[in-house]
């Protein structure tokens, strides 16, 4: 695989590797939404959604737009919903596997 490519999914990755970036790219998989109306979603503080969407754009995982005196975000690219979809699959892929394993060991006591 060309480097440049592990290289572009490394960054990516780790553009992914915060909680609320993901819970910011989950929200606007939604639809596009403005840091006021990120804050109130995420019931987080202004300045912690406007740093981690500061990532996301830097990454170029986010648009901005200004309308008026309001800054509107989006999804750069529509896949990254998919992406977030699959992970959350082969999380209850895993939470199934440890749970079945969970209830074969209680059996076995």
């Amino acid at each position: 695989m060309d480097r440049s490519v592990q290289q572009f999914k490394a960054e990516f990755f780790k553009a992914l590797a915060h909680p609320m970036r993901i819970r910011i790219l989950e929200v606007l998989s939604q639809k596009e939404q403005n840091v006021n109306e990120l804050q109130t979603i995420l019931g987080s503080e202004g300045s912690a959604v406007s740093q981690q969407l500061a990532v996301l754009r830097a990454k170029n995982l986010v648009n901005s737009v200004k309308e008026g005196t309001t800054v509107v975000y989006s999804l750069r690219d529509p896949l990254i919903s998919d992406l977030l979809v699959v992970a959350r699959q082969i999380f209850d892929n895993h939470l199934v596997e440890s749970i079945t394993l969970l209830e074969d060991m209680r059996k076995q006591n």
